[in-house]
């Protein structure tokens, strides 16, 4: 399911998530190396046209981790302190390269990237936030394609 999907079945929190990654430009990938090792490196993130958007420099190596194996993770960065205004948000899926011309014009007009790059939309497998509520539980909302919502409260 891409963003778009996500946003109409679950619009509350979409909207956090965004916000989340909207606070600051820079989040961590987590992609896995040819061994099956993790990677992790920073990157910027887009939220057009209904996609979640990954745009990278040329050969660099979380590129070719995902033209390799699709799989990634991406954590929002959770800035500066303690405070995780909005909680801890990550996304899960799978990445997959745009190759079409004028999707990737469609992006350069927006963005304005240095080029040549690499372009993903993704297609996600899972969107996870994890607050503190009240001061006194550990709130977990889990989404998945085609199940409910879920929440775990822990105290």
């Amino acid at each position: 399911m891409n963003w778009a999907g996500f946003a109409a079945a679950e619009p509350g929190l979409a909207g956090t998530v965004e916000a989340r990654f909207g606070a600051y430009p820079h989040h961590v990938l987590a992609t896995l190396r040819k061994d099956g090792s993790p990677r992790t490196a920073g990157l910027e993130v887009r939220f057009l046209t209904g996609e979640l958007w990954l745009g990278m420099m040329p050969d660099s190596l979380k590129a070719l981790d995902l033209r390799r194996d699709p799989r990634f993770a991406l954590q929002a960065n959770p800035g500066d302190g303690t405070g995780m205004g909005g909680g801890d948000v990550r996304i899960a899926g799978r990445a997959v390269e745009v190759e079409d011309p004028r999707t990737k014009a469609g992006y350069v007009r927006e963005v304005e990237p240095p080029e040549p790059f690499h372009l993903f939309r993704t297609e996600l497998t899972e969107v996870v936030r994890t607050r503190v509520e009240d001061d006194k539980y550990l709130v977990v909302e889990i989404w998945q394609p085609g199940r409910p919502l879920r929440t775990v409260r822990r105290a």
